[in-house]
């Protein structure tokens, strides 16, 4: 997972001072400017803090990686390769419309520029013996950026959100990882699915619009000699789009928090099967 770009999107949130619902016929080119000078900045930045983290062993040839590409952490890199473009074009189409660029355009700009970043960090992983262009990783990558033009394009998509959730792990607290992003064990995966909107409309008073249902997954046990295993989870998830929230700043606090899955009860149903009062 690229944590460089989870904090530059999240920066990036906080300029947003109009309703990413709007349309403008005129570019504000200074807010434009803006946009690129920080996002250069956070491309030098992360590129200097990849080349120390993950690009800093022996160089090769560009070469591709079959052999671990689904086996590194049972595959669960997948979903954060998936979750960080999607994050981010969302995040910079809004900006974009912000600055004044029609809605269509900022989701194409806002689609491939996530998609061109991530691009680059698998080309760069390509030229490291250790890591190599994953073709898996790439195309996580690609569904991630396009995402939002899905959603755009055939809105039963807007029903299926994807967040991530961190709780610390045995590993993390042992002092396995300098950030919880880069441990799996303690991250979590959901799939939130708004029930509410899906309900045919006899059954919504049945249902709270605030309440979601999410599908989640992790892995346990990396470090065991077995290889670890998949855990499987079922879990209420609030929806916070349904707020109606009007204020623009509070509203680009809402878009931030909405990667997140808060905190409410779950249930693991594999392996095994724990209820949780309060799944982090």
């Amino acid at each position: 997972m690229n944590h460089t770009l989870f904090r530059l999107v999240i920066i990036l949130s906080f300029m947003t001072q109009q309703s990413t619902a709007q349309d403008t016929s005129a570019v504000n080119w200074y807010r434009a400017g803006g946009i690129g000078v920080i996002t250069a900045g956070g491309f030098v930045y992360g590129h200097a803090l990849n080349t120390n983290l993950w690009w800093k062993g022996e160089k090769s040839d560009f070469h591709f990686n079959w052999q671990e590409d689904w086996t590194y952490a049972l595959g669960s890199d997948k979903f954060g390769h998936f979750f960080f473009p999607y994050m981010a074009s969302q995040v910079y189409s809004g900006l974009f419309q912000w600055s004044g660029f029609s809605r269509n355009t900022s989701l194409l700009l806002g689609s491939s520029l996530a998609f061109s970043y991530q691009t680059y960090i698998e080309i760069k992983d390509g030229f490291s013996r250790q890591w190599g262009f994953s073709w898996g990783d790439f195309v996580a990558n690609t569904l991630g950026a396009a995402y939002p033009l899905i959603e755009e394009e055939y809105p039963p998509f807007r029903n299926f959100r994807f967040k991530m959730s961190f709780s610390p792990s045995e590993r993390f607290r042992n002092n396995s990882h300098s950030v919880i992003f880069d441990d799996y064990e303690s991250t979590y995966d959901w799939m939130s699915i708004d029930i509410y909107n899906l309900l045919p409309q006899e059954a919504k008073p049945y249902w709270s619009p605030y309440l979601n249902l999410a599908v989640g997954h992790s892995v346990k046990q990396l470090d065991a000699p077995e290889g670890g295993h998949h855990e499987f989870f079922l879990a209420l998830d609030w929806n916070l789009d349904a707020l109606q929230i009007q204020n623009e700043y509070l509203l680009a606090v809402q878009k931030i928090i909405g990667f997140y899955r808060l905190p409410s009860p779950a249930v693991k149903i594999y392996p095994g099967v724990v209820w949780y009062g309060v799944k982090f």
